[in-house]
């Protein structure tokens, strides 16, 4: 696979970036050997090797926190900074009409 001049352009238009000619074919380049970087690692032998999932194994005993959702127990304090608060939520100006 390699990049064209259009698709650099493509790209450009797409980020909202406009490039002189120079700095397309200058892009060009760069892109096309960026790909040709990655496509060196379909050279590598990878039929021995088992994916991987995470990086802790299942055979490890991995401690995990029970996922348990609190509220901090600090709401009334945290209420008591706003300059305006009701029923233990923050009351803004409005900003849409």
């Amino acid at each position: 696979m390699s990049v064209t001049i259009d698709n650099v352009k493509k790209i450009a238009k797409l980020s909202k970036i406009s490039l002189s000619d120079d700095e397309v074919k200058s892009f060009l380049t760069d892109l096309n050997k960026i790909i040709d970087w990655v496509d060196q690692l379909t050279d590598v032998d990878t039929d021995k090797v088992s994916p991987t999932f995470s990086s802790f194994g299942l055979e490890e005993d991995t401690n995990q926190r029970n996922d348990v959702i609190k509220d901090g127990g600090c709401r009334d304090a945290i209420i008591s900074n706003a300059p305006n608060s009701e029923d233990g939520f923050f009351l803004v100006p409005k900003v849409i009409d």
